[in-house]
């Protein structure tokens, strides 16, 4: 006997068709089991396969929703051999949901290579959009949401991580991370560094037991969070660079002479280019000029 697709929901099964052919992009919760959406249900009861990540931590979800469609493994270290057999059961007219442990796939999780070589063999590709936790750290954060950019996770290293926050520091928007646990206190001092005392939100197992949002400005949060490692999930999101006048030559120079007489180069530089919103690598130059005593 063939298998009846269904879902429970407040203990009652709901029986569903079999969804189009194609590739289904599903967001699931990012922790509460409730933030999924009913369509999202429908999908997933009705597909032929369940692609995702983790297939035993997915399957807490499904079974919490009654629902017994098949899963199977998809993910960054079996992409390569698994895409072949996935875009042929496409090709045959099968239909394929994709999720990820939580939230919307492919952001900061695998999944897009499958997306663009279903999409280039024709195949149908239907989002199905939910939870995502880099939404709900920004609109926990009470910083400026008409523009913001998601850069996902900065590099690990420190040196790597304060060039790119340094190519970062001028974008006039809000920026939103993703963190690591055991990085997030250097991370956040090396973004105040880069990017000044702007405010900020840390954001941490959020829809979860443990959900806290701590706010205020990176330097108090990088104090606040560097005394030990945290659990749990993080997104930080840090407010726009403020409006600021013009700066002259005389001024960069005179906080130059200053910040040198306690800061490295590097560091004096870091901190006026933050503070006024200039190139780091311009004011790094004319504190190595400063430095060597070679300044007019």
């Amino acid at each position: 006997m063939s298998r009846r697709p269904s879902f429970l929901a407040l203990g009652v099964p709901h029986a569903v068709a079999a969804p189009a052919p194609g590739l289904y992009v599903v967001a699931t919760p990012i922790g509460h089991l409730g933030d999924i959406t009913l369509r999202a249900l429908e999908i997933l009861a009705g597909v032929d396969l369940i692609l995702a990540e983790d297939t035993r931590h997915s399957r807490r979800l499904l079974d919490h929703y009654g629902i017994t469609t098949h899963v199977g493994a998809y993910h960054e270290h079996n992409g390569e051999r698994a895409r072949p057999a996935l875009l042929a059961r496409l090709a045959e007219g099968q239909s394929l949901a994709l999720i990820s442990d939580a939230g919307t796939p492919l952001i900061s999780d695998p999944g897009y290579k499958l997306v663009v070589e279903a999409k280039a063999m024709g195949a149908s590709v239907f989002p199905a959009p939910g939870a995502s936790a880099l939404l709900a750290g920004l609109v926990a954060a009470g910083l400026p949401t008409d523009r913001f950019l998601f850069e996902g996770f900065l590099p690990a290293r420190s040196e790597a991580r304060r060039t790119r926050l340094n190519a970062l520091a001028a974008i006039e928007a809000t920026l939103v991370f993703y963190e690591a646990p055991q990085r997030l206190g250097s991370s956040l001092a090396d973004m105040a560094a880069e990017l000044g005392a702007r405010p900020a939100s840390v954001a941490r197992e959020l829809t979860k037991m443990h959900e806290t949002v701590r706010s205020g400005p990176l330097d108090e949060l990088a104090s606040y969070y560097g005394d030990g490692e945290v659990k749990g999930e993080i997104v930080v999101v840090v407010a726009p660079p403020p409006e600021r006048a013009a700066v002259g030559a005389d001024v960069v120079r005179g906080e130059l002479e200053a910040l040198l007489a306690t800061h490295t180069t590097k560091d004096a530089a870091a901190v006026i280019a933050a503070r006024h919103g200039l190139p780091r690598r311009d004011v790094y130059a004319r504190a190595l000029e400063l430095a060597r005593g070679k300044a007019p």
